[in-house]
């Protein structure tokens, strides 16, 4: 089913991405977006590889994982509508920090470096908008890490050593 322009604009407005933006900005970066679909199964993007654009997630459901230094993967959580990813490489220009595969059929709305730029040249009150949507998604994020690290702690610490 065709999603139409007031349904998409509603659907990003209630994303933790385009939270707090005003009407022409919000259709600035529709604008800029491109819609990606992947069947299930199908790595969006890997670990490791250069990565210059993030994804908002239209539907679908898709699982985030990291390999550790001996090889093996370790998930780290999954993503749902609304939930957005590859936001880092945006900020900090490096590869992909993780691997996100589609564990079903999913769409997706891509952003590239290139068109968040155009988006500070043409309209710098959306870029800072944008970019503290991004940071405050990032702390709760390392909020969530903070406490998932706590708790296997203080787990650890609760098992007798044998």
């Amino acid at each position: 089913m065709a999603v139409s322009a007031p349904d998409l604009k509603a659907f990003l407005l209630a994303t933790p991405f385009f939270g707090g933006l005003p009407d022409p900005s919000l259709d600035l970066l529709i604008s800029m977006l491109v819609e990606r679909r992947f069947d299930a199964g199908a790595t969006v993007v890997a670990e490791g590889e250069p990565g210059r654009s993030m994804f908002i997630v239209e539907s679908g459901r898709l699982s985030v994982s990291k390999r550790t230094n001996k090889g093996s993967v370790i998930p780290i959580s999954g993503l749902e509508r609304g939930d957005f990813f590859g936001e880092m490489t945006l900020i900090e220009m490096q590869n992909r920090s993780a691997t996100v595969v589609a564990e079903s059929p999913t769409v997706l709305y891509e952003l590239t470096a290139q068109k968040l730029y155009a988006c500070y040249k043409a309209d710098i009150h959306a870029y800072v908008i944008v970019l503290q949507n991004i940071n405050r998604e990032l702390c709760r994020r390392l909020r969530r890490a903070d406490d998932r690290f706590a708790a296997q702690q203080v787990g650890e610490e609760q098992t007798p050593a044998r």
